[in-house]
């Protein structure tokens, strides 16, 4: 174990200080959920790093995910042809690729993805193992019944999870409502997941099997958090136990579902493309009058500035705490930085580039993939408290109010999960698929 290792667990212990400190050292310390959050997340990360045969499920959760995502795209490659495949494909008739199109050779994963899951939902695959991890973030983290299951559910269908809590929204309490929000800003759905597999599989192989294990560690690491912001003083409604899965009316039949979820996924895939295009646009927009402005000093500072810049610095020190390279600082802040703004989706995509360039570290590479895993970004906020807030009219006031504080628990959360990486991680060979 080297200093590295013991610097990203330093960090880990920094990160959660940061979190009291956001909330206002808020008191009484909830010793509990916080010694029994970290306590999961180290035994979450010493099972997915240390256990030998932890290697091989993420491999076969990597083969059998990739294989999903081949056959999910045949619909695409149906529909539009060259614009489909990959860089250096070419159709059954020699028509060549021409080149990376994200709105056709990626988008339409998340469309196929939902579906799916749409499809697991229905046939009721998913609900017993959204249970399991239910029961076990209750059962450990003193968690109430209706935070643990909204927690679980997030791993599986993101911001859609609130519904299968629906009924006890009205009569959460602030620190359930700051939870929620918390955990749905620090996972990613499996129904986006796809999206980041295709970015990082050449420069990582073995992405799917830790994306999903990131999702799962980031749940204490948002509990751990929010608990430190806002500690529970009230009496949780469902503080007993996990209570039933709150679902809508059920699909007659399997296609049925599949045509639901495809519908979702194809709202899903819009918002994205329709977010990428107004952000990066205002962000285009004030890159050029940032450029203006400090045009005489771009000398002195060594190059143009930008926004992704300034926030890069501004993230450089939270990057400095996951245990990184002294060489990948730079870069991580730079990543880190784009996320709050730019979403997770094109931070992965510049990592992505880095690792297929050469320009960033395997170790570099492991926990920014860890540490992005989760939608905390400015958006985020607004698309969590509408979409709650639709479930739970009367709440919205609590939940406008707690939006830019579960950012900040968010965003710490999933540093926290990086950190965790990169403390069980010291170059063990096979664990990226190099």
């Amino acid at each position: 174990m080297s200093w590295l290792n013991l610097g990203s667990l330093a960090g880990l212990v920094v990160l959660a200080f940061l979190a009291w400190a956001a909330g206002g050292f808020r008191r009484p310390v909830p010793w509990r959920t916080v010694l029994t959050a970290g306590g999961l997340m180290l035994v979450l990360g010493a099972v997915v790093f240390w256990v030998p045969w932890t290697r091989t499920a993420l491999i076969w959760i990597n083969d059998a995910v990739i294989a999903v995502l081949r056959a999910g795209n045949e619909g695409a490659r149906f529909l539009f042809g060259p614009l489909a495949l990959n860089p250096g494909e070419t159709t059954p008739g020699g028509s060549p690729s021409v080149g990376f199109v994200l709105a056709t050779q990626v988008l339409p994963a998340v469309v196929f993805f939902a579906s799916l899951m749409a499809a697991l939902y229905h046939l009721r695959i998913l609900q017993p193992i959204v249970r399991l991890f239910a029961v076990l973030f209750h059962r450990t983290m003193a968690l109430s019944g209706a935070e643990s299951l909204a927690g679980s559910s997030n791993i599986f269908i993101g911001v859609e999870s609130a519904m299968t809590v629906r009924p006890y929204i009205d009569r959460m309490t602030r620190s359930e409502l700051l939870t929620l929000l918390t955990c749905g800003m620090s996972t990613v759905a499996s129904t986006t997941l796809a999206l980041y597999v295709l970015f990082l599989k050449d420069s990582f192989p073995l992405i799917t099997g830790h994306l999903v294990s990131a999702s799962i560690m980031s749940i204490p690491a948002a509990a751990l958090a929010a608990k430190l912001m806002l500690p529970e003083t009230g009496a949780p409604e469902t503080l007993g136990a996990v209570p039933p899965m709150a679902e809508d009316q059920r699909k007659p039949n399997t296609m049925a579902a599949l045509m639901d979820g495809s519908w979702e996924g194809l709202k899903l895939a819009a918002g994205i493309a329709t977010l990428l295009i107004a952000v990066l646009g205002a962000v285009a927009l004030i890159d050029y009058g940032l450029a203006k402005l400090t045009a005489p000093l771009s000398d002195a500072l060594a190059g143009p500035v930008d926004l992704r810049r300034i926030l890069g610095w501004l993230f450089t020190p939270l990057a400095w705490l996951l245990g990184l390279p002294g060489t990948d600082l730079v870069a991580a802040g730079r990543i880190l930085g784009g996320r709050a703004i730019l979403t997770e989706v094109v931070a992965y995509q510049e990592l992505g580039r880095l690792g297929a360039e050469g320009m960033i570290s395997p170790r570099g590479i492991l926990i920014l993939s860890y540490t992005l895993c989760g939608f905390a970004h400015v958006a985020s906020v607004g698309v969590f408290v509408g979409g709650i807030g639709a479930l739970a009219p009367a709440r919205r006031g609590d939940l406008s109010s707690l939006g830019l504080r579960a950012l900040v628990g968010a965003t710490l959360a999933t540093l926290m999960t990086g950190a965790l990486a990169g403390f069980y991680y010291y170059g063990q060979k096979g664990l990226l698929g190099i």
